[in-house]
Parts: structure tokens; C-alpha cells; sequence
């Protein structure tokens, strides 16, 4: 890069005078930013580069976007913004002192960005340098920072503003804004009673009830009990605090957080988390060796009970060497605090030609295209994560010649090897009630919001989404009459159930759960986990059976009936997409994990499950609505609880299933279904059911009758109602337009209109456009149809995604993908080369056509 001139503080000076009028030109340009501006001064908008990266990282002083050295001229270009303040740090070598120790060596007071701490630099010998400057473009003019008594007031308080400000990540890392831990006043005199109480390693539960969750131990009697209730239904009784106060012992550490690192201390008496700087001594006075223990990602939930060969370790391929993978398409990504569902996702998702071709294909165009704020555009964020991921320019082998040669240069230059996917996770879940916590979250669910957002989202003339879609044809027939009726939706993942009774190792499990009950009771160490194994067939045979109907409601009969349902291929996609249900729902309504080894296959035909339509001799169930029945109090309203366990068990809010099936008006879990596809994008999706009078819902939507566009959309639920009788979107909403919202008249609309004019409203369009979200994940109605790639049913796998905890709440995830011959294993950051891939203990398996 040249420079025209170059400002520094011992080299070439200037005025103030000469300063100031440099800047006036730009001085309209020149922003201070205030509360709620979004400061991006850690990473560059198109790529991963940061103030570590070799060209730092330029922040334009207007829109407070941030640009790495290759993308800084295509702003320019755009915006005409010339002034930019460049960050860069440097990790410089210490100088060592007369008494051979370092001595520090800076030139800034303090580190003023907000940036990690590298973990490839030995604090011992190298420190940090943060360097600011300002820059003016087109000629790169460069003044140095700090310049208060040259510079305008204006620039000045403009840069002090942007260095101070804060992430705008912030809510995605919930450890930025903890407070350091103090130790606690009793770690040091702590009392440990001599009473020969010895913990095992899991099998844990409070000694005053059965909770095996948020389990404390106290560091004074050894007494493990339940810690205090949460707002969200999880926690304990409070026998811990009880405890306390009948004993006074102040100090408990909460049971799977151990690890060598330290625990989670609380100290009843100071009423805080604490430190214990012995925490290891006191543990061992219970028999506890703190190098053996091992912590879930969450902090707690599934240390519960954790077998000796646990399902952490044969899909992590723990102790095993694993040769770390470098290169193009063999970059990590970070996990920034349970987000390792949407790393698996991700790194699945990219190693598809077709999205490759679709987003690092058309980068550049993209790029050039983005919108001025590149950072809430959904194709330029993927294209920046998929260049990120396939380049190779943040997956680099650590080179030792080169690292002593910068080390002779008192400047070490970190690799960067992984990316972090802040700026994506923040665009890509926002205003989505679950994606945009810091919880754990479902892949499937997830995986599904993506597809969804890609679809919304055209980045060519073909959606590279069209590789998963299939359409599935469902054959419903009344057992009654004997009659049938045919009818097609769209698909995007194959679920398979788990028929436990077809397990083939039944003996071994029933040996297994009396020693593990035993063990649970002597407070023994847990016996050998014995895992279910479930033929794959078994399960695409559960798949392939027919299934009872809820509440079918017969129009042969023209009233309840009996019903069965059986699914088949009207189509077969690209790539097949398979998840296996392995999560459910106890008694209790507690989520819960089918922990089962099925044996995947590397080949798969389901040709066999091709459907063939009406057949010969059939008749089918006439074409005649059910009567609808809409209560004067909805409160009155039984909401059919087996329908919202079937929705909670594909890992929706269990508030969101209860509204759905309340919405739908009981009419079975696949209406519900649809409408919480309608609605996942709300803010109040997973809020508690509030049940309106209906008629406050009626007559809200009649008020903005004679309003025009988005004030005249009908009430949801009458929508989705209507649709479920297998009427068209635009023609629901045209005759509740018509009717005045009156849902019955609606109805008797439509059948005196069988061919309604055919008329391009604008208005219309937008309406489904903005208030059907995920309207393309059911179906398209365009006169095409819905865009497939059918084609032979045979198949191959080349990757899969598997969970490790009891639930989707909880745990970790971690994907598997076949590259240039070979299993690769992506664990968060860690890419490495696969010994023992666990095909058979996969949550999502992705499957590749076999081309005719």
C-alpha cells in the first residue's frame, strides 16, 4: 500500500493548525457514536480479520463498521467515507531487565481493545502493544493516536467514544460481563469434619430428595444436596441452603463443574459465588481427585450420571491421537458459549457444492452488492462464513522456523487458526426467542431456521436450499369407510423413530439396569453403560408403518372416526437429510434422550418407498370441510396435550406447542405444526398461552377492514385453520377479507367462489411475503409448485452430527464429515483427521444422491 505521507510523533510533524485543516473537509463525515450504535471494532465486516490480523482492521468513522485491509477500498469506493481509524495490536517481545527477568515495554498506559488474549503467546515473554491511528483516504494519510492538542475537539471525542465503546456482542458471551471472583473469607480456616464420607465420581443425588440436577456438596460434612428452584423450572428443592442454616457450614461446590482448572464454589454466608484456593485439598478430603473430573459444556447437566465409556468420549474420540487437519475447508470455529448446534450445522452446510457455489462462488458479486451495512445481510454473512471456512486463510500449520525468525524480530505474529462466528450468530438469530440466547439449542431446529432464512433469501436464479427439498405424500384413510384421501407437503428432513422393543441386545439391557440400580443405591460406581442397539431397519420400518390419526374427523362419515396415516416420497432429494428422534418426553413432561446405537449404512436405498399415488380399486374420501365449532369462551377450549407432546418432541417450546395446537383449534399436531412454522420468527413465540376473548380477537381484525396492505391481515389462526382444510393461502385470506373476518361465512365464501378472479394484488403478495415467515418450509402454491430435484433414491453418507448430553437443553455437539476419503472430525476449534468415527451414535445424517 502506498502512502502519500506518514505523521508519526518523532518523524514528520505538522501544525496543529496544519492538522486541523486537513480534517475540515472530512469534519461533516465525522460521527460520535452514541447509545445504541453498533461499534464493529473487532472484526472486519466481510472477513475475519481483526486488529491480530496483519493489516489490522479499519473502522470508518461514520458508520462505525470495521474492514480488514483487502475490503477497506470497496467501502471507499461505495460511500465516499474517507476518514477511518485504523486498530492494530502488536505482541512485541519483552525487554529483559538487568536481573535477567523481563521488564514491560509500552508505549500505551493500557490495552484499549477489546480483543482476546491469544493462547499460542507465553505472557512470560511477550506482552501487547495496541496501536491507533487515524487514516485518510485515498491518499492512506496516517496521524497518530493519542493527538489530543492537534486534533480538532470533535475527532478527538470521536475517537475516545470508539475505543471506549462497548461490543456489540456483548449478550452472545455471557462471561464479558461477570465480575471477578473474590475468595472467600472461609477457604483458608475451612472445618472438615473427619466422618469418612467418600463421593463417587456420578450416580449423584440429593440425600433429601431424588433430584439429580444442581446438586451442591458441602465442603465441611460431605452432605450433597439439591440447590435452590428457578424461574424456568429447573433447579432443586433448597435442601443445600436449608442445610446451611440448620448447620452453619458456609462453603458447597456445585457437582459437575469440577474440573483440574477449579469448580463453582458458593458461600452461604457471603451470599456470592467465591474462590477457594484450596479447592483441591478439600475435595480430596472426600476422595475426589480434581484431575479426573471433567465438565459438560453447560457447566452442569449431564455429570449427572455419566458412565465410565460415556457417549462424551466415543464421540469426541477421546483418547485417541488425533492428527490435527490444516487447509482449505478444515477450519474450526469457536464455540461462543453453547454454540457448538450451529458450528455442526455450519460446517455440514458448507461442504455442499452447491452452497459453496451459491455463496464463495458469487463472493465477489455479493460483496460488491451488500448493502451498506454488510453486517445485517444475510448472503453477505454467509458468504463471508463460507470463505472463512473454505480459504484456508484462518486454518494455517504452525510454522517453527518462522516463529523463531519473528521471534529474533521482537514481534510474534499469531496464526490464526478458527474463526468465531459472532457477527453471523448475532445477524442470523436475531429476534428469534431461542437462537439469540446463549442456551443450548436443537440442530435440527436449528438447521430448519437456516434453510428457512436461505429460502427468504435468494442469492440466484437457483436457491441452493433446493438440494433438501422433497416432497412427501401422505395417504390418509378412513378405517370406517375404507376411503381415501391423497395429499402432498413439503419436506426437508427425514425423521426416523426408535423402536426401543425391536432392540436386539434385550437381555444385556435388563442386566445393565438392575446393576445400575444397585449401584445408584450403594452409591457404587455406575457398571459399564450397556447402549440399546436398534437396526436401522427396524427404524425406516417404524418409519413406513402406519400411524393412528388424532381426532380424525371422516367426511365419508361426516363425523369422527378412526384413521390411519402412512407417508411415502412423492419425490426423492438431492441430498437426504435423516434425523433420528431420539429425544422425547418422560411422564413428567421432562425432556429426556433416547441413548441408542443404531447402524447407520453407508449406502442407502429407500426406493421402495416411492409413493404411487390413488391405486386401483381405491375411492377417495370426499372433498366436504368439518363443521366448525369455535366456542363463545375460548377458555373453555380443551388444548389436546398428546398433540403438543408430539410438537414439544421436535424440540419446540413447549408454550409455543400449547398456543399452536389452541390456535389451530385442536385439529391435530400437523395443523399446529404448520402454524408454528407461521410464527417461529415472533418475539413472543415461546411466551405463555394468553387466551383473548374471541371476540376482542374478531373484532380487532375488523377494525382495519378498510385499512389497506399489511393493517388488513386476517387473525392467524383463522388463516392457518382455514389452509388446514387444504384451501390455498391467498384464497383463506381473500375470504376473511371478504367476510369481515367471520371465520364460518368465510367458509360458505369459498364454496360459492370455486374459481375466485385470478388478481395480482401487490398488497396481498406482500402481506403473505412479510406475516408467513417460513411459509416456504410447508409449501409453495405457485402455479410451478415447489422447485425439486427428483431423482433415483439411492444414496451415500458423507457426514453426520452427534449429540452428547440427556437433551437438546443441554450438552455439546460435534460433526463428522467425509472429505478427500477420510473422516474428519470438527469439534468446535479442533479440526482433526478421524480414527473411530461413531457412525452409529449420530443425531443428523446427511446423505449424498448416488448418481444412475
Amino acid at each position: 500500500m502506498q502512502r502519500a505521507a506518514l505523521f508519526r510523533g518523532g518523524d514528520a510533524q505538522m501544525a496543529a493548525g496544519d492538522l486541523g485543516e486537513l480534517l475540515v473537509p472530512y469534519m461533516p463525515t465525522i460521527r460520535v457514536p452514541k447509545s445504541g450504535d453498533r461499534v464493529y471494532k473487532t472484526e472486519c465486516a466481510f472477513s475475519y480479520d481483526s486488529p491480530d490480523s496483519e493489516g489490522g482492521l479499519y473502522v470508518c468513522m461514520n458508520t462505525f463498521l470495521g474492514f480488514g485491509r483487502e475490503h477497506i477500498e470497496r467501502h471507499y469506493r461505495k460511500t465516499g467515507q474517507c476518514v477511518y481509524l485504523h486498530l492494530k495490536r502488536h505482541v512485541i517481545q519483552k525487554v529483559p531487565g538487568a536481573s535477567g527477568g523481563a521488564l514491560p515495554k509500552r508505549r500505551n498506559a493500557k490495552l484499549f481493545l477489546d480483543l482476546e488474549i491469544s493462547s499460542d503467546v507465553n505472557s512470560d515473554d511477550f506482552e501487547y502493544e495496541d496501536e491507533a491511528k487515524l487514516v485518510i483516504f485515498p491518499d492512506h494519510y496516517e496521524i497518530s493516536l493519542p493527538n489530543i492538542e492537534e486534533l480538532p475537539a470533535l475527532v478527538t471525542i470521536a475517537c475516545d467514544a470508539l475505543l471506549s465503546a462497548k461490543s456489540p456482542y456483548r449478550k452472545q458471551e455471557p462471561d464479558s460481563w461477570e465480575e471477578e471472583l473474590q475468595a472467600s473469607k472461609h477457604a483458608k480456616t475451612l472445618v472438615q469434619l473427619d466422618n469418612g464420607v467418600r463421593i463417587p465420581p456420578s450416580g449423584w443425588k440429593c440425600s433429601q430428595c431424588d433430584l439429580r440436577e444442581n446438586l451442591w456438596l458441602n465442603l465441611t460434612d460431605g452432605s450433597v444436596l439439591c440447590g435452590k428452584w428457578f424461574f424456568d423450572g429447573s433447579g432443586g428443592n433448597g435442601h443445600a441452603m436449608e442445610h446451611y442454616k440448620e448447620t452453619g457450614y458456609p462453603l458447597a461446590v456445585k457437582l459437575g463443574t469440577i474440573t483440574p482448572d477449579g469448580a463453582d464454589v458458593y458461600s452461604f454466608d457471603e451470599e456470592e459465588p467465591v474462590l477457594d484456593p484450596h479447592i483441591a485439598k478439600h475435595l480430596a478430603h472426600f476422595g475426589i481427585d480434581m484431575l479426573q473430573m471433567q465438565v459438560t459444556e453447560n457447566g452442569l447437566r449431564d455429570n449427572d450420571i455419566k458412565p465410565r465409556v460415556s457417549e462424551w468420549e466415543v464421540i469426541q474420540e477421546a483418547g485417541v491421537k488425533l492428527k490435527p487437519m490444516y487447509g482449505p475447508g478444515y477450519t474450526g470455529m469457536k464455540n461462543l458459549g453453547n454454540s457448538c448446534y450451529l458450528n455442526a450445522v455450519m460446517q455440514a452446510i458448507f461442504s455442499i457444492p452447491e452452497f459453496q457455489r451459491a455463496y464463495v462462488g458469487n463472493l465477489p458479486r455479493i460483496f460488491d452488492y451488500s448493502p451498506l451495512d454488510p453486517t445485517q445481510d444475510f448472503n453477505t454473512q454467509m458468504a463471508k462464513l463460507g470463505h472463512g471456512l473454505l480459504s484456508g486463510q484462518y486454518s494455517k500449520p504452525p510454522m517453527k522456523s518462522e516463529l523463531i525468525e519473528q521471534v529474533m524480530k521482537e514481534e510474534h505474529k499469531p496464526q490464526h487458526n478458527g474463526i468465531s462466528p459472532r457477527m453471523f450468530k448475532a445477524f442470523i438469530s436475531k429476534g428469534h426467542p431461542e437462537f439469540s440466547s446463549n442456551r443450548q439449542q436443537d440442530a435440527q431446529e436449528f438447521f430448519l431456521h437456516l434453510i428457512n432464512l436461505v429460502e427468504r433469501n435468494p442469492v440466484g436464479s437457483e436457491n441452493p436450499s433446493d438440494v433438501f427439498r422433497f416432497l412427501v405424500e401422505e395417504r390418509t384413510q378412513c378405517c370406517q369407510s375404507r376411503k381415501v384421501r391423497y395429499t402432498e407437503r413439503v419436506d426437508y428432513i427425514m425423521q426416523l423413530p426408535v423402536p426401543m422393543e425391536a432392540a436386539t441386545n434385550k437381555d444385556e439391557l435388563i442386566a445393565y439396569e438392575l446393576k445400575r440400580r444397585e449401584a445408584e443405591a450403594a452409591r457404587r460406581p455406575l457398571p459399564e453403560l450397556v447402549r440399546a442397539k436398534i437396526p436401522f431397519t427396524a427404524c425406516l420400518q417404524a418409519f413406513s408403518e402406519p400411524s393412528n390419526v388424532e381426532d380424525f374427523w371422516s367426511s365419508a362419515l361426516q363425523a369422527k372416526s378412526a384413521g390411519v396415516k402412512t407417508s411415502r416420497f412423492a419425490s426423492f432429494p438431492e441430498y437426504l437429510v435423516v434425523q433420528i428422534k431420539k429425544f422425547t418426553f418422560g411422564l413428567d413432561w421432562i425432556p429426556k434422550k433416547l441413548d441408542v446405537s443404531i447402524d447407520m449404512p453407508d449406502f442407502l436405498d429407500i426406493s421402495h418407498l416411492r409413493a404411487r399415488g390413488l391405486q386401483p380399486g381405491e375411492e377417495e374420501l370426499p372433498d366436504i370441510a368439518p363443521p366448525i365449532v369455535i366456542p363463545d369462551d375460548p377458555k373453555a377450549l380443551d388444548i389436546d396435550e398428546s398433540s403438543v407432546m408430539q410438537l414439544a418432541e421436535m424440540g419446540f417450546p413447549l408454550e409455543a406447542c400449547r398456543k399452536a395446537v389452541y390456535y389451530t383449534g385442536n385439529l391435530g399436531a400437523e395443523v399446529a405444526f404448520n402454524w408454528i412454522i407461521a410464527h417461529m420468527e415472533e418475539p413472543d413465540f415461546a411466551e405463555p398461552l394468553v387466551m383473548p376473548a374471541f371476540g376482542e380477537v374478531a373484532s380487532s381484525g375488523a377494525a382495519a377492514l378498510g385499512a389497506v396492505g399489511l393493517d388488513n391481515q386476517p387473525p392467524e389462526e383463522m388463516v392457518a385453520i382455514i389452509i388446514s382444510m387444504g384451501f390455498q393461502r391467498n384464497l383463506a385470506i381473500q375470504a376473511l377479507k371478504a367476510t369481515n373476518n367471520n371465520l364460518e361465512r368465510a367458509l360458505e365464501w369459498i364454496f360459492s367462489h370455486p374459481d375466485p378472479e385470478e388478481e395480482n394484488d401487490p398488497a396481498l403478495d406482500t402481506m403473505d411475503m412479510e406475516n408467513s415467515a417460513n411459509a416456504n418450509i410447508l409449501a409453495e402454491t405457485g402455479s410451478e409448485g415447489p422447485r425439486i430435484k427428483d431423482g433415483p433414491g439411492r444414496y451415500e453418507l458423507f457426514g453426520f452430527i452427534s449429540h452428547m448430553g440427556t437433551s437438546t437443553m443441554s450438552g455439546h455437539y460435534v460433526c463428522h464429515l467425509r472429505k478427500e476419503g477420510r473422516w474428519v472430525i470438527y469439534n468446535d476449534l479442533r479440526v482433526c483427521a478421524s480414527e473411530r468415527p461413531p457412525k452409529d451414535l449420530g443425531y443428523i445424517y446427511f446423505y449424498h444422491r448416488i448418481p444412475s
